[in-house]
């Protein structure tokens, strides 16, 4: 039995591959740099809607941002597809990475030291 966890991310993983572009129509290089580009503008974007927000005092645009997270998302699955990795193993790679850096939790220190990036 799958869990709801595995059926979400196997059917978002899916539509991701249903609707960037087909592997005929680009090389590899093109679509990773493809999906590094639409990851870059939708990071953009969300900078945009805190922009508004912090800085011309415009109510905060949730919807827009649940959009934006959601187009981040399609383009790092997209990326992470053409690099032969999984979300789940990035995200685990990730968590593994900060524990290591932040072993007892966030500090200004930590965050210097990047324990996670020392030989030995």
């Amino acid at each position: 039995m799958h869990s709801r966890k595995e059926i979400m991310h196997k059917d978002f993983t899916e539509n991701v591959r249903r609707l960037f572009v087909k592997p005929d129509k680009l090389e590899k290089t093109l679509r990773i740099l493809h999906a590094v580009l639409g990851i870059a503008t939708e990071a953009g974007e969300l900078g945009d809607a805190a922009k508004k927000h912090w800085i011309y005092n415009q109510p905060l645009d949730v919807e827009n941002i649940k959009e934006e997270i959601g187009d981040l998302l399609f383009y790092t699955q997209a990326l992470a597809d053409e690099c032969g990795l999984t979300l789940l193993e990035c995200v685990d790679t990730n968590i593994q990475k900060l524990k290591q850096r932040y072993p007892e939790g966030y500090s200004d220190f930590h965050a210097k030291e990047r324990l996670d990036k020392q030989d030995g």
